[in-house]
């Protein structure tokens, strides 16, 4: 079965339908740029543009770059406007899209999610972590296969700063890093979640996963494995339409 996926980020907004038996793209997805500032009503805009540009009629599920509680709610807004906070992101979607069913998930979870069940992380038992390295850094913890959501563990405190202010992928891009320089970065950021949380795998996702061989060799000294997202900057994608079958109770889900 199809349903549509929309990754929300602090740099894009990009979606495609999703076939659910394989954890794939049924078409190149499609993608706007987030505006600046990236307001409530700026950003309804550019997920209607992107779901328009495929003409779906059905149930979406969509990733927001923050902390969502009771499946709608916007807690923080980190890399958006802050205007986003205490925003019915739910209501304010499906009214955009024409009344379409709506669900609205945190990106680094939906990621998770789908890595979990079609990626690198499926099968696997006890704690795993993905990280997104992107705009910000996102985060989704399991345990034994489930999730526990809203981690939110690129806000965690590295060296007096917030970690994503040093270690996200956009932070490389404005400081021009090496590739070197940036992993001995996330390689510290590693540590410090590994001594929190001693995982027993890291999946490294976001754009930079598809560069993983330019910096996870220069990563040392972290005991749990390191492996890159299969599913790469399409896993919110893929977890977003997975989480829209769930919270609309579609048939055969």
């Amino acid at each position: 079965m199809q349903i549509f996926g929309l990754d929300i980020g602090g740099s894009g907004i990009k979606g495609a339908p999703v076939d659910l038996d394989k954890g794939d793209l049924t078409q190149e997805r499609h993608k706007v740029f987030t505006p600046h500032p990236a307001t409530p009503d700026g950003v309804a805009d550019g997920v209607k543009q992107v779901v328009d540009h495929f003409g779906w009629m059905g149930p979406v599920g969509l990733t927001f770059p923050g902390v969502v509680t009771g499946g709608s709610t916007i807690r923080t807004a980190a890399n958006v406007d802050k205007s986003w906070i205490d925003t019915d992101a739910r209501a304010l979607f499906s009214e955009r899209l024409g009344g379409l069913p709506v669900t609205v998930v945190n990106d680094a979870d939906a990621a998770g999610v789908a890595e979990m069940n079609f990626g690198a992380g499926k099968d696997r038992r006890g704690t795993v972590i993905l990280l997104t390295f992107g705009t910000g850094i996102g985060s989704a913890v399991f345990v034994d296969g489930v999730l526990v959501p809203n981690t939110e563990l690129g806000h965690l405190e590295l060296h007096g700063h917030d970690a994503e202010k040093k270690a996200s992928s956009r932070a490389r891009e404005v400081e021009e890093l090496t590739w070197e320089h940036w992993a001995h970065r996330v390689q510290k950021y590693l540590a410090h979640v590994e001594m929190l949380f001693s995982p027993e795998l890291f999946i490294v996702g976001g754009g930079v996963s598809r560069k993983s061989q330019k910096f996870l060799p220069h990563i040392e000294g972290i005991k749990a494995e390191i492996v890159p997202a299969q599913l790469q900057n399409n896993a919110g994608i893929v977890g977003a339409a997975m989480r829209a079958v769930e919270g609309q109770g579609v048939a055969g889900a």
